[in-house]
């Protein structure tokens, strides 16, 4: 057996070989974009030189046009040249800080035995272009390290399933050039690799670590099979990672068939985009189109103000009425939706008149009879285009009557001739006979004043989505869908009359707004996205199964793949029927579900005490990284509970670490922020969750928090008077597994009753 200073220096060998190979491409490369440079600046410098311009015949035009264009073109494949070789020698330089990560040697069947060398991208030997010196983690041959220990394994490859024998595992750790650690294993990952990169402290910015992708979430990142990949992973399992790297994976599958604009990832808030952003770039991949659900909802609704995040979590239902709100955001409420559109084909659509000066141009009646006038097999997109045509065929033929009425020969009057003379230069050469000359002018008149008909009728103005949505809300309870619910009509008048209030008041819900706009698009036959072939939702335990069946209408040909923690089901209140919902959107046959269930975030200490926290804890099995134990601390008075703050924050300081005070609400991270600074602590308050992390001690809501970790967690006011309600008990599980490190809980009186559910051995008790 080989000694580990001897592997060491074995190694070092070879790197410092693999690093001679990639010095020597920088340069040729280096000397490419020097060369595209030069060409691209001689090309612009002589660009009109040699343009060709003829200019005194249609063909000499046709020709100078031409020869724009292949100037134009060769401009282009300079800067693309050269934007490419930039993008490789980025890509070589991050290789020569760090070339590799992990060897795996192996071997197939009549082959010689090979040695892989697996890193952040592929590298070939500049002098034996077939020699392969470093392969992409993506690879198919790489997930031979992830998926495998000693010995045979089969690994999906481009022409089919392929065997190889596995007869060595080694991670190795590099930083500067220098081999720092290596050591061979039979496991995927080893504890020791993992170890050392889960004790690092936390950041504002998430970083990709590819080096420690574990089997299970090397199988989430290169599925690319299911319609559905749904992901339920505990707090800290690496959900998020994985999924960032899964769509690395995926561009890397199918360049040149699927880029960036055609993924779309759902986040659970602004602040979380701003903290993953780097991730990507980092693997050498563009970032998809990212966006929040309330951002994908408002843009299209600009005259109303949509539910923000911080409105929506405080927002708290009464009795009743959360049985009626429960109603709303299901699936059987968004087949219900469909068949009211439906039965706008034979009944029930809300126009409103188009108005000219004032005055009634065509009614809603007159529209509702030409929209109910065509054949019972028209769809409502085809029956209201047809609509649109009608109406514009009406508008020109009143044109001609119009002409004839007093405002027009008025408006005529009163032209001057500097007034003339802009209309025929705008329509036309001047007409000679007086009669034909008032007919001209008179017809351009009326059709220049009947534009803004034009434009409600071809903008179909004439029809009224606020009135249709008021309308499909009171007959609801005419439809079987609510009769089965056992809802009450009167508690649904009660709630339908407060969202009619809200909305004429320019503010509608989360909830109301995906109900809106799925009316809207079936109306009006919007049509779907078909070019959007992956779509992500992160924290999906916070979308309601009429929002989940609302994207999946609008991204028809989108495989999804949904992560969540229905323990963290901070909105709404989830349970595990969402899986019974999903099944009826999804072929069942293409559905796979993946469950994480060892945590890696925070230390043994702070999972085992989250782990007490819900039901089904035991479960899940922490990573054995050891650290203090959690503290539940319990202060007399706000007074004495900020001074805790301040000395944690210091000790943290002392560390090193990043602190994170969560709070239940803004208004409670508020009376926080106002006692550490009277305390003389500098400390950032996150008000929107359009901010951005900043390094130091932050205070933050909890409903700004999903997703982020932090080194060292206060809990602010763990009190059994602040967290009452059961529904919260996800939400305080959520605060406490946001931490690495450290935890403390701070709780003014009374802790809230489900600390009592922990074990006492998992943690401190300290009353002041």
């Amino acid at each position: 057996m080989t000694e580990p200073n001897e592997l060491k220096k074995l190694e070092q060998t070879h790197l410092n070989f693999v690093r001679k190979q990639i010095g020597k491409a920088k340069v040729k490369i280096a000397k490419t974009i020097q060369a595209a440079k030069s060409g691209q600046k001689e090309l612009e410098k002589d660009f009109y030189n040699d343009v060709r311009v003829k200019t005194s015949t249609y063909g000499g035009m046709i020709e100078t046009g031409v020869s724009v264009r292949q100037q134009q073109q060769m401009l282009m494949q300079k800067e693309n040249r050269w934007q490419t070789a930039t993008r490789d020698l980025k890509t070589l330089q991050k290789l020569d800080d760090n070339s590799y990560f992990a060897r795996v040697d192996v071997k197939e069947a009549s082959t010689n035995p090979e040695k892989i060398y697996i890193g952040l991208a592929s590298f070939t030997n500049p002098d034996q272009p077939d020699e392969y010196l470093i392969y992409d983690w993506r690879a198919p041959i790489s997930s031979v390290y992830y998926d495998s220990g000693i010995g045979e394994m089969t690994y999906n490859a481009p022409m089919g399933k392929q065997t190889v024998d596995v007869s060595l595992k080694r991670e190795i750790q590099i930083k500067d050039g220098i081999i720092k650690n290596v050591l061979d294993t039979d496991e995927a990952v080893g504890d020791p690799l993992l170890l050392e990169n889960l004790s690092h402290q936390s950041n504002t910015k998430m970083k990709s670590i590819v080096a420690t992708i574990q089997q299970e979430q090397n199988t989430i990142i290169r599925d690319t099979d299911a319609g559905l990949l749904f992901v339920q992973g505990v707090a800290g399992s690496g959900k998020t990672a994985a999924v960032l790297q899964r769509v690395a994976y995926l561009l890397y599958r199918y360049r040149g068939n699927l880029n960036p604009g055609q993924l779309i990832l759902f986040s659970p808030n602004q602040l979380f985009n701003d903290y993953i952003n780097q991730v990507l770039p980092e693997l050498g991949e563009q970032n998809m189109v990212q966006m929040t659900y309330y951002q994908f909802m408002s843009r299209r609704v600009p005259h109303q103000e949509v539910e923000t995040l911080q409105e929506r979590f405080e927002a708290e239902e009464q009795g009743k009425q959360k049985d009626v709100a429960k109603f709303k955001n299901s699936l059987a409420f968004f087949d219900l939706v469909h068949q009211y559109a439906n039965d706008l084909n034979q009944h029930d659509i809300q126009f409103k008149n188009i108005v000219f000066q004032g005055k009634v141009f065509f009614s809603s009646e007159q529209i509702k009879e030409i929209y109910y006038g065509f054949n019972d097999n028209y769809s409502l997109r085809t029956r209201l285009e047809a609509t649109k045509e009608t109406l514009m065929k009406k508008l020109n033929h009143h044109i001609g009557s119009e002409m004839k009425k007093r405002w027009v020969e008025e408006t005529i009057e009163g032209l001057s001739k500097e007034d003339l003379q802009m209309i025929y230069a705008k329509y036309g050469d001047q007409v000679q006979d007086s009669d034909k000359e008032y007919k001209f002018i008179a017809k351009k008149i009326v059709k220049n004043a009947f534009k803004p008909v034009a434009k409600q009728i071809m903008r179909h103005r004439f029809f009224s989505i606020n009135k249709q949505f008021a309308h499909l809300l009171h007959a609801v309870p005419n439809y079987p869908a609510f009769q089965e619910t056992g809802l009450d009509k009167q508690d649904w008048k009660q709630s339908i009359t407060k969202t009619i209030t809200a909305f004429q008041d320019g503010q509608i819900s989360m909830g109301d707004v995906s109900i809106y706009l799925y009316l809207f698009d079936l109306v009006t036959g919007k049509r779907p996205d078909t070019q959007m072939r992956y779509l992500f939702i992160d924290e999906v335990q916070d979308y309601s199964p009429f929002q989940l069946a609302y994207l999946k209408w609008n991204y028809p040909r989108a495989k999804f793949t949904l992560l969540g923690d229905l323990n963290q089901a901070i909105f709404t209140k989830n349970d595990t029927s969402i899986m019974n919902d999903l099944k009826t959107m999804f072929d069942p046959e293409k559905i796979r579900v993946i469950n994480l269930l060892k945590s890696y975030r925070s230390t043994q200490e702070i999972t085992n005490f989250s782990k007490g926290l819900i039901e089904d804890g035991q479960a899940i099995e922490s990573f054995s990284r050891s650290g203090s134990m959690p503290v539940l601390e319990q202060v007399e008075n706000q007074d004495q509970g900020f001074d805790q703050i301040k000395l944690q924050i210091e000790a943290d300081q002392k560390q090193e670490e990043t602190t994170a005070i969560i709070g239940k609400t803004l208004s409670d991270c508020k009376e926080v922020a106002e006692g550490l600074e009277k305390r003389g602590i500098k400390a950032t308050l996150i008000r929107t969750e359009n901010q951005r992390l900043v390094k130091g001690a932050i205070i933050v809501p909890a409903y700004l928090a999903k997703g982020l970790e932090f080194d060292s967690v206060i809990m602010w006011n763990g009190s059994a008077a602040r967290y009452a309600s059961p529904d919260e008990d996800k939400l305080i599980y959520t605060i406490c597994t946001r931490a690495m490190h450290s935890l403390k809980i701070i709780a003014v009186g009374q802790p809230a009753p489900i600390f009592t559910r922990v074990p006492k051995t998992d943690y401190d008790l300290i009353k002041e």
